[in-house]
């Protein structure tokens, strides 16, 4: 792709932004919203609680590897509670949802395109922006914090399992750590970021595949774009945001 492709591709997708915030002013069907809330946020549960788990205990045993030759084992909740919170569970959540839920997306709303259906959304008078777009991004920003939550709570969980089981420190001991560390910003803004890349992810899948071009073969192309772009984007805004929110 050219430099003028990018920018046009840029700039479709920014329209795509404003026809949403514009419609985002009537409301959103209740019925529509519910679906994609189940199918974004409860349908993810499973891979995300298996993602969060296993990346809490590997940080426990990571970090435990690294503090033992100082003699400091019993700061493992404090690098696992603040790892996950600030950045990894929003992070890893995103990076999930984005394979799961945006190529999802992309593949759902290509296939519309590419048999004519969303041609047919707009001869009938209905905007397929208020059906296919506005729904999704919605259920995705109420969702993804919660998502990101439950992550946060598996995955210090996860780590407490090795701590206690395997590197002998008490339970006691990883609680005290983790709310000596903690403080609500750093669960504020972790759930700021799930919020903002959870907007990211769909806006994106949605904007792919309702410019999808090529017939059935554009529409694997546009899925692994999403995926692509979806990731790229997710660790750049991740930089940006965690500089901005360190300096407020």
């Amino acid at each position: 792709m050219s430099l003028v492709d990018y920018l046009r591709a840029l700039g479709a997708y920014g329209e795509l932004l404003r026809q949403m915030m514009w419609d985002l002013r009537r409301g959103v069907s209740g019925s529509e919203l519910w679906r994609q809330m189940y199918r974004i946020g409860a349908a993810s549960l499973p891979i995300i609680i298996l993602t969060a788990l296993t990346t809490g205990m590997v940080l426990s045993m990571q970090t435990a590897y690294g503090l033992h030759r100082f003699g400091a084992k019993n700061y493992i909740g404090n690098v696992v509670g603040l790892g996950l919170v600030r950045e990894l569970g929003p992070v890893l959540s995103a990076i999930m949802l984005c394979g799961r839920v945006g190529a999802g997306i992309t593949a759902e709303i290509a296939s519309m395109v590419v048999t004519e259906q969303v041609d047919a959304i707009k001869a009938l008078g209905a905007n397929p922006i208020r059906k296919l777009v506005t729904p999704r991004v919605v259920a995705a920003l109420i969702v993804m914090p919660l998502l990101v939550m439950i992550a946060d709570i598996v995955g210090i969980y996860g780590g407490l399992v090795v701590g206690v089981l395997d590197l002998k420190i008490t339970a006691h001991t990883y609680y005290r750590s983790i709310l000596y560390t903690l403080k609500i910003r750093d669960l504020l803004e972790g759930l700021f970021k799930s919020g903002v890349f959870g907007f990211l992810i769909v806006t994106i899948a949605c904007h792919k595949g309702l410019t999808v071009r090529g017939g059935t073969e554009g529409v694997g192309k546009a899925t692994t774009e999403t995926m692509v772009i979806g990731s790229i984007v997710i660790f750049v805004s991740n930089f940006f945001l965690t500089k901005f929110l360190l300096m407020l």
